[in-house]
C-alpha cells in the first residue's frame, strides 16, 4: 500500500496509533487484508485496532525496558513541541493523544519511531525494521471525540485483557492521573529522547 492521507496541520489534536513492523504479520495476510477494505473509516478503525489487540507478533513492546523508551520518548519533549494528553504503550502497538503545535505530526513520528527503533534494536540485538512504516492518525473534531480517545486509549490494556483497571498498566499516561483525572507529569528521563 501507498501511504495513508494525514490531516498533518499545527493546531490539531490528533490520535495515532503506531504499530511495530510485524504485528500485522504478512503470514495471516488474509485475516487482516479484508479490514483494510472496509469503506466506513471508524467501523475500519475498529475492527483493525481488534486485530492489534490479539498480540500477534514478536511483542517487543512487552518487555518493560524497550516499553519504557518509548514512553520516554513520547514524553521527553512534552510541553515543548506538543501537548501529550494520553498514551499507551501495548505489547506491538502504541497509542498517543497529542496536541500538535508548530512541529509536524509526520516529523514527531519520524523522530519518536526513529529514536526507538534505534534504542530497541541495540538493546534486543537485532537490526532491521521495527515499527511499521505508516501510522494510523485521525484528528479530533470536538472536547467529547477528545474525551472519547483518551478514555479509550487509557482502557486499552483493559480491553485487551492485560490488566483489569487502567492504572494497573505500566506504560500508560493512565498512572498519572490524579484523583479529579487531571494528568500529572514529572519530567521523562534523558534517556528516552524523541
Amino acid at each position: 500500500r501507498g501511504y495513508l492521507p494525514h490531516h498533518d496541520v499545527p493546531g490539531v489534536t490528533q490520535f495515532v496509533t503506531l504499530r511495530l513492523h510485524d504485528a500485522m504479520p504478512a503470514s495471516r495476510r488474509s485475516e487482516w487484508e479484508a479490514l483494510l477494505r472496509i469503506e466506513d473509516n471508524r467501523k475500519r478503525r475498529t475492527k483493525l485496532e481488534e486485530y492489534l489487540d490479539r498480540g500477534l507478533g514478536e511483542c517487543w513492546l512487552r518487555q518493560s525496558r524497550i516499553a519504557a523508551v518509548v514512553e520516554n520518548a513520547l514524553r521527553f519533549f512534552e510541553g515543548q513541541r506538543y501537548r501529550l494528553l494520553a498514551w499507551v504503550v501495548m505489547p506491538n502497538h502504541a497509542h498517543v493523544l497529542v496536541e500538535v503545535w508548530h512541529t509536524p505530526l509526520a516529523e514527531l513520528l519520524h523522530s519518536w519511531k526513529g529514536f526507538t527503533a534505534r534504542k530497541a534494536n541495540r538493546l534486543l540485538g537485532r537490526t532491521g525494521a521495527f515499527w511499521e512504516r505508516e501510522y494510523w492518525d485521525t484528528r479530533m473534531r470536538d472536547d467529547e471525540h477528545q474525551r472519547k480517545a483518551l478514555r479509550y486509549i487509557e482502557a486499552n490494556p483493559v480491553k485487551a485483557h492485560l490488566v483489569t483497571e487502567p492504572k494497573e498498566w505500566t506504560f500508560s499516561s493512565a498512572r498519572f492521573r490524579d484523583e479529579y483525572g487531571v494528568l500529572r507529569l514529572a519530567a521523562a528521563t534523558a534517556g528516552g529522547k524523541g
